[in-house]
């Protein structure tokens, strides 16, 4: 983790040397991970769509070798391999993101160390205050938390399909708000203000990218496969 922390410390300082503001550094900083991330959320919205696709004839495969539980294994792979699915990949945005946060906590709460600034004077003349905080290594702020809470929770609002928005889903909608807001409080505020900014900016990107991307794939010509031929495009 170490080297993930160096690394991004060794960004959040040329943003710095750009920018020449911290709290701003934090903001572009987390602006650009969002966009290096936006291709695997695109891969992720296209093969969610895709298993949507194939969920009658997987339905059918689990029903038809019930009782043949490695035939039906391997009749799903293929079913995977003739559709072209990674199952997997709508896990990859956010198992790439958890290192990220994980190693961006590290840095964020000891900023010299991780390369940002060449020493704690450096970083004391910088770290002068952002908006309302006096701080961003400052934690338990209730402003940062309500933040953080509050972004979470639409976002979760505005990404859950409506077919799925009672139920666990809706439990879940609540219980990410509540972590989201015990997190900006605890945290230090540039923490907050990074998880606060990923959430306004998910919610703009669903709005502007993966909205219009779902409504294209779901107008789209392409066939689900069958057993006789792979996908084509009519």
């Amino acid at each position: 983790m170490n080297i993930i922390g160096n690394l991004l410390g060794h960004v959040l300082r040329i943003i710095y040397d750009v920018v020449q503001n911290y709290g701003w550094s934090i903001i572009a900083f987390t602006i650009l991970v969002k966009v290096l991330l936006l291709p695997l959320t695109i891969k992720q919205t296209k093969s969610t769509k895709a298993m949507q696709d194939i969920q009658p004839k997987l339905q059918e495969i689990q029903e038809k070798y019930k009782n043949k539980p490695e035939k039906q294994q391997q009749e799903i792979m293929k079913l995977y391999q003739e559709a072209k699915i990674n199952p997997l990949a709508g896990c990859l945005p956010l198992l790439i993101q958890m290192p990220i946060i994980i190693g961006l906590f590290s840095v964020l709460r000891d900023p010299v160390a991780y390369g940002v600034f060449q020493n704690e004077a450096a970083f004391k003349l910088a770290d002068t205050g952002f908006l309302w905080l006096q701080s961003l290594t400052a934690t338990h702020n209730i402003e940062m938390g309500i933040l953080s809470g509050v972004s979470a929770y639409v976002m979760q609002k505005v990404m859950t399909p409506p077919d799925q928005a009672q139920g666990p889903m809706k439990t879940m909608t609540y219980v990410m708000a509540a972590m989201s807001f015990y997190w900006g409080y605890t945290f230090t505020a540039g923490l907050a203000l990074y998880w606060t900014v990923s959430n306004l900016f998910s919610i703009a990107q669903y709005y502007l990218v993966m909205n219009p991307l779902k409504a294209k794939l779901a107008n789209s010509k392409e066939e689900v496969i069958n057993e006789e031929k792979p996908r084509i495009k009519k």
